[in-house]
């Protein structure tokens, strides 16, 4: 029998049984809760399981590996921030987040400022989460044109159909359940498979020392430009993408929230860690990889064909397409949430039409509503997909417009009761209007090459800026009204129980 048929097998399993959990989650969606935040019901290992997948995808998985290979052990660091982000997060503002009883972050700045001029972070908001599901799509093909032989296009058409057809059945549910399978799977394949077997391949860590140069084994063999840039682009990112608060959105209690996510963000930074020495070890096991022509994202493949036995290799390959799959369809949900919550009724106001898009007297065609928009999306980002090349880079770049944007009005509205909502609405122009001017300059003077993590100007200039627009104008323009403020302190304590609904209509 052939070899590589057996991977193969393992892996079409693996995206059958993501279809079923697509229909298994359907049994348990009955309305909009249920569709878009797991009817805020998930206990301890449910949450931490999905907190984790989440946030570990494409980038973190076959790009950690790639890192790893490229610059040693140094290569971490791209997991690192993102899991310092997720304990950040947890330990800081979930709890908060959680009792807010909302759907996304758009509707915290409403309910934190009283202003609908905020209601423009929605659209900042989609394009990120749309740049996200398209990058974490696009990484399907490092694995399905290796296995498969495939073109790159049907290779993520073929993964990005998989995910959106069981995000669209049953939303959130299918998610997590889905979530907690891909968990499991990435942990085998990652930690007690990938890891044992090339760090066997490659004489362990003495042979690899005695076999490569000093440096793959210095911490900040990456450089320490790289290292600040990654944690103030990720770990600043997580605290604020509508994708990881909409998983904290599904906690069951704030306790769950902080405790939960703490232990998932541990969970990434061990990952991170050993996806770097999965790709030191490769070095030395397989020193032939030209990652000059095909890409460093092309060595987690390698070393599942090459270097792991039949059947294991079919296991961390399928490990490498859970992880891009619960990155997708994460942010494929997010970003129809925001559409329809946020943009929706953002762009309707402009027309003078006021609109409020949830059915509450018929909570089954709202969830049918909801799955629409999944769909189209969707669709978008498969499409979009089809056109991006480098995974980090790309999600490098969505994370920079996103941290420049809207970073300070949302941290500013949790932590400092002066700020308004002229000032919010400001900075997020300011912020957002800067990052990108920076970087399309940068990328006409070609003074600084516009790829990934050397894109790390514009962020810097769009957090400045942001920051004194904020500061500025919040102590130039009245408090945020008593009136708002008090609503506001009753919803963060939890004395608050009502939801705020699916659309906030524009008033």
């Amino acid at each position: 029998m052939d070899p590589n048929f057996i991977n193969i097998a393992i892996v079409v399993v693996y995206l059958i049984a993501m279809l079923a959990f697509g229909w298994w989650g359907k049994s348990r969606t009955r309305n909009n809760s249920d569709f878009l935040v797991a009817g805020r019901r998930l206990g301890p290992f449910l949450y931490t399981g999905t907190m984790a997948a989440v946030v570990l995808g494409g980038a973190s998985t076959v790009g950690g590996v790639g890192l790893g290979y490229k610059f040693g052990i140094s290569g971490m660091w791209l997991v690192v921030a993102i899991g310092a982000g997720v304990l950040l997060l947890s330990l800081l503002f979930a709890g908060t987040i959680q009792r807010l009883k909302i759907y996304t972050v758009s509707q915290m700045l409403t309910l934190r400022y009283g202003s609908k001029a905020t209601q423009t972070s929605g659209i900042v908001m989609l394009a990120y989460t749309l740049m996200l599901c398209a990058t974490s799509t696009s990484a399907y093909a490092t694995i399905f044109v290796v296995l498969f032989g495939w073109e790159r296009w049907l290779a993520i058409a073929v993964g990005g159909a998989i995910v959106l057809v069981y995000s669209t059945i049953g939303g959130m549910w299918s998610i997590t359940l889905a979530d907690q399978v891909q968990f499991v799977i990435k942990t085998v394949g990652i930690f007690l498979l990938m890891l044992p077997f090339t760090l066997n391949a490659a004489g362990g860590l003495d042979g690899i020392r005695s076999r490569v140069d000093e440096s793959f084994f210095h911490m900040d063999g990456i450089g320490v430009q790289t290292i600040i840039t990654y944690f103030v682009v990720y770990t600043l990112g997580l605290l604020i993408g509508q994708d990881i608060w909409q998983r904290v959105f599904t906690a069951k209690n704030p306790e769950v929230a902080r405790w939960g996510g703490a232990t998932a963000g541990i969970y990434c930074i061990l990952y991170g860690v050993a996806g770097a020495l999965i790709g030191l070890g490769a070095k030395v096991a397989l020193p032939e990889i030209d990652v000059a022509t095909g890409g460093k994202d092309i060595v987690y493949a390698e070393v599942a064909q090459n270097l792991l036995p039949v059947g294991i290799g079919g296991l961390v390959l399928a490990a490498a397409v859970a992880a891009m799959m619960s990155t997708a369809s994460g942010a494929l949900i997010a970003a129809a949430t925001v559409a329809r919550a946020d943009v929706l009724p953002f762009v309707a106001s402009w027309f003078g039409k006021d609109i409020n898009t949830e059915d509450t007297d018929n909570p089954e065609h709202d969830v049918k509503a909801n799955r629409m928009w999944v769909l189209g999306l969707g669709i978008v980002a498969i499409l979009i997909a089809i056109i991006t090349k480098d995974v980090v880079a790309a999600l490098t770049i969505a994370y920079d417009i996103l941290v420049g944007g809207l970073l300070v009005a949302i941290l500013g509205g949790l932590v400092w009761k002066r700020g308004t909502g002229l000032a919010a609405a400001a900075s997020m122009a300011v912020g957002s209007i800067i990052t990108l001017g920076t970087m399309i300059a940068l990328e006409i003077s070609a003074e600084v090459p516009l790829d990934g993590v050397f894109a790390n100007e514009p962020i810097y200039f769009g957090l400045i800026a942001s920051a004194l627009v904020y500061v500025a104008v919040s102590l130039l323009t009245r408090p945020t009204d008593p009136q708002v403020m008090r609503n506001w302190v009753r919803r963060v304590a939890g004395k608050d129980n009502e939801e705020v609904p699916v659309a906030v209509p524009a008033r």
